[in-house]
This record gives structure tokens, C-alpha cells and sequence, in this order.
């Protein structure tokens, strides 16, 4: 069989352009490599075809002709994979359709139950290496649909739904598609090569707003140290890449596993390797040598989870009382070299104006070199949506293409969600300010930082300043919310 697994053009610009950073998606990469061999199989990561989606995916399409096509979206990626499914349906009337990730494994019955189920055949719910690779088989005869684990089929036109399978043993998955089958390039960070891997899956933390339990329950499972490092290996000599993007949700869940970890990566003795992690911030808080092992490995930069300055914020979140533990987390970091990221999370139930205000001066002070700041967002399945639901805080209930977190879809009990998400961006401009590249990020790119510093910045700050005479901080946000509207329209795959 010829089969296509493509990931979703759809992007979400919290910290920088939509067009700094382009990611391989390690998931259709992962189930494409895991399927049995005398199978063609083709990767195809949409975010680098964003300007010309129906004209690529027509020409690719009609070429290759697939038996098969996967999709993978998560909730704010997947009005955009209707849109496409109904494309492919138009240009292959007999192509299969499957569709997993994030939002088909959270939703399967509400998407079993919607219009676009006409155009989808197949739904792959959690994991989807085993029952991709055996959705397959079953499509040669070779398998029975009915006896899939985490499978959703139809049955006189209504979808079935088997029971979720146990989690895998990871330590028998193959290394992920990076080669000439992967028919998407130039990914990158900035301008540098970049690689996304797996070193764990799941996530042990009980975070109210995180659906990650829906995918693989309660659990931190790891691969093993030989496998991680042959992945390694792959990206660094084989691929000649120097970044590397870790996707585990919270690669510290473990420290002394960390610390084993980082050991090997040491023994390999990289050349100026480059990893990016996702970190919390009481781990990296509390074990310092972990941290100090992470730097000598090539971790460069962190993404810590802060979220919030407010106690009584923190605990409807249930991470606990963090604020100290974050500020030692970043210094900590700081002092073995190692770029932090700080997440923020804006919008509880409580927040006003001095709420927001008070969470930009916290995260300025913590020294944190970048921000990575997000509207509360009632993701689908979450205890924290429950609760919002609840209070009848919700604003948009299943618009999903809003959910990224740049939108608020909430409101608070003192602030509607327009006023929210105002004040949410004028006060990002005016206490955050402008960026100030710290040493530790200028050592790791001081060609595109130079650039921000000495044209970009300045170029902006003339037209900003003019924009500012004009229309005023009202205009400016407004001009700003329409461009970014725009971001993940894709008029040219409607029919």
C-alpha cells in the first residue's frame, strides 16, 4: 500500500513569527517508521507548504495516488484538517482517511457524531504506532478491524469504537521517518537546522488545564538510554543537524534518570550540539546538579511552566505553590548557562487588570530571558474547562480554532473576554517592553540577534512609534489582532 501521514500547517505564534521557527512533527514521523515492511510510506509536514497547500498537496496527491491517508491535529489545528480531508476526498474519491492525534483521541465521539464523519473512515485514539501499523494490515486482510485496540471504524456507516490498548513498550519502536520519505524540508529554528526526538512520554503532574492523560493516562514511561542515543546519533551525524528539540512534555519528571541520560550524552562528546527541553520548574528548582549535567550535555535552552504569581491561581491550576521554586529554577539555569523560556498563563477565574499587570512584573523579575505567554484556555476534557463551565466563564464552547492560546475564550469575573484579551497584549507592550537578547541567547545566535538589535528593532521602533501617533494603543491592537486572525486562514484548501 502507499501511505501519506501528514501533520497541520497551522501555527502558533506565542513568542516568535510564525515564520522563525519551523518543527518536524515527531508523531506522524514515529507511526510512518513503525509500519511493516513492502509498504511505501510518506511524511508530509504541512507547516512548510502554508502559502500553497492545494496547489502542493494536489500535485503531490495525484502523484503518489495513496491507498491511505493520515491526518494528525490537535483541537485548534482541526477545523483546518476537515477543511483538508474534504480536499482529499475531492481530488482521491476511493483514498481511506484516517485521522489521530490530540483531538481525535479527546473527541472521537463528538467528531463520530459530526458532519465531516462523512469524509473520515478510520480514528486512531492514543498511541497510534500499533494500531496504525495493524489498521494497515487489517486494510491488506491480514487483520480484523474489530480486534485493533484504540481503533474507530465504521460499521454501516457509523463509527465503532474498540477499546483503548495498553500503553507500548517503547523500547521496540523504530527510530522516527527523517530521510528521503519525509517529502518536506528546511526546518528550523531561526536561521539554524532543527530536529524534534523522544526521550519519555507522559506526564505524572495532575495540571488542571492539560488533556495530556487522555493520550497516555497517569504514566512517565522512558526509552531506553541505547535507543535515545541512536536517535541521537541520527539527527547529529546522519542529518548533519546541531538543534534538537526534545518533545516530552516534562523531560525532568525523573532526575536521577536525567542525570544517566545527560552522562551518555557527555560520553558522546557532541560538538556544538544544541537541545531545547520542557522542564517544571520544582524539579529544576530542587536538583541542582541535574541542571548542571543538563548544561554540560548541550542543553541550551529551557521551557519552565511559572504560569502564575497568584497562589490561589496556582492551586485551581493544582501545581502547587511554585513562585519561590520558579525563581530558583531560572537561577539555577542562569548559572550553568542554560536559556529559560517562561511560560505564563493569564485569564483565572479571578484576574483583573492589576492581576496581569502584577504576572508581566513577576516574570520580568524572575530574569527569565524570553516569554512565552498564553490566555487560559478550556481545552477539551480538561478538569480545568469543567470548572470554567461551571462558572459560565466560557466564552467560545467549541470554536476550537481559537484554542492556541493567543485568544481568550474566557472571561473572568472581572473582565469580558474582549477587554481580557486587550489588556492581555498592551500590557505584554508596555511592562514586558521590548526584547532584550540576553548574553546567553546572543552566544547562541549572534547573526539573528544582531539583526533584531541593530536593524529589526530599530526599524520597528520608528514605524511602531509612528503607528502609535496615529492610530493609538487601541488601533495598534486592533491592527494587530487582525493580522493575527489571519495567521492560519488557508482560503485556497476550501471547496
Amino acid at each position: 500500500m502507499k501511505i501519506i501521514l501528514m501533520s497541520m500547517p497551522d501555527v502558533a505564534p506565542v513568542m516568535m513569527h510564525e515564520t522563525a521557527f519551523h518543527m518536524p512533527n515527531s508523531g506522524i514521523a514515529s507511526v510512518g517508521a513503525n509500519i511493516d515492511e513492502g509498504h511505501e510510506v510518506f511524511i508530509i509536514d504541512l507547516i512548510r507548504k502554508r502559502r500553497r497547500l492545494r496547489k502542493y498537496l494536489t500535485k503531490t496527491l495525484q502523484k503518489i495516488r495513496p491507498d491511505l491517508v493520515g491526518l494528525s491535529a490537535m483541537a485548534w489545528q482541526y477545523d483546518t484538517c476537515t477543511k483538508l480531508v474534504k480536499l482529499i476526498k475531492h481530488l482521491l474519491p476511493e483514498v481511506k482517511i484516517v485521522i489521530g492525534g490530540y483531538h481525535a483521541t479527546l473527541m472521537n465521539e463528538e467528531i463520530a457524531a459530526s458532519p465531516e464523519a462523512e469524509w473520515i473512515d478510520f480514528m486512531i485514539r492514543g498511541e497510534g504506532e500499533q494500531a496504525c501499523r495493524r489498521l494497515i494490515n487489517a486494510l491488506e486482510g491480514k487483520d480484523r478491524l474489530e480486534d485493533i485496540d484504540s481503533l474507530s471504524y465504521k460499521r454501516d456507516q457509523h463509527f465503532v469504537h474498540n477499546p483503548r490498548g495498553e500503553l507500548l513498550d517503547l523500547s521496540r519502536l523504530r527510530l522516527p521517518i527523517r530521510d528521503k520519505r519525509r517529502l518536506t524540508w528546511g526546518y528550523h529554528i531561526m536561521n539554524s537546522k532543527i530536529e524534534v526526538m523522544e526521550t519519555s512520554r507522559g506526564c505524572t503532574r495532575a495540571c488542571t488545564y492539560c488533556s495530556i492523560r487522555h493520550m497516555y493516562g497517569k504514566s512517565f514511561r522512558t526509552f531506553p538510554i541505547e535507543r535515545v542515543l541512536t536517535d541521537l546519533d541520527d539527527i547529529y551525524y546522519t542529518r548533519k543537524t546541531r538543534w534538537v528539540f526534545i518533545a516530552d512534555d516534562n523531560l525532568v519528571l525523573d532526575p536521577e534518570w536525567v542525570i544517566e541520560i545527560c552522562d551518555a550524552i557527555i560520553a558522546r562528546d557532541y560538538k556544538k550540539l544544541n537541545i531545547v527541553v520542557q522542564a517544571d520548574c520544582i524539579s529544576m528548582a530542587k536538583n541542582e546538579e541535574m541542571v548542571h549535567k543538563m548544561a554540560l550535555a548541550g542543553i541550551r535552552s529551557v521551557f519552565l511552566g511559572i504560569e502564575n504569581v497568584s497562589k490561589k491561581n496556582l492551586a485551581t491550576a493544582h501545581k502547587g505553590d511554585i513562585v519561590d521554586a520558579s525563581r530558583k529554577a531560572v537561577e539555577n539555569c542562569h548559572k550553568y548557562g542554560i536559556m529559560v523560556m517562561g511560560g505564563l498563563i493569564f485569564g483565572f477565574p479571578d484576574d483583573d487588570e492589576q492581576a496581569i499587570i502584577e504576572n508581566y512584573k513577576f516574570l520580568k523579575s524572575t530574569g527569565a530571558d524570553t516569554a512565552y505567554c498564553q490566555i487560559l484556555t478550556p481545552y477539551p476534557k480538561t478538569e480545568m474547562r469543567r470548572q470554567l463551565l461551571d462558572q459560565g466563564l466560557v466564552t467560545n464552547i467549541d470554536d476550537y480554532k481559537w484554542y492556541n492560546g493567543l485568544w481568550a475564550n474566557v472571561k473572568t469575573k472581572h473582565l469580558e473576554s474582549d477587554r481580557l484579551q486587550y489588556l492581555f497584549w498592551y500590557h505584554k507592550q508596555t511592562v514586558l517592553g521590548w526584547w532584550e537578547p540576553s548574553e546567553r541567547i546572543r552566544s547562541q545566535g549572534r547573526f539573528w540577534t544582531g539583526i533584531w538589535l541593530y536593524a529589526f528593532r530599530p526599524m520597528l521602533k520608528f514605524f511602531i512609534g509612528r503607528s502609535l501617533k496615529k492610530y493609538g494603543w487601541e488601533g495598534r491592537y486592533q491592527r494587530a489582532m487582525k493580522r493575527l486572525a489571519g495567521v492560519n486562514v488557508f482560503q485556497d484548501v476550501d471547496l
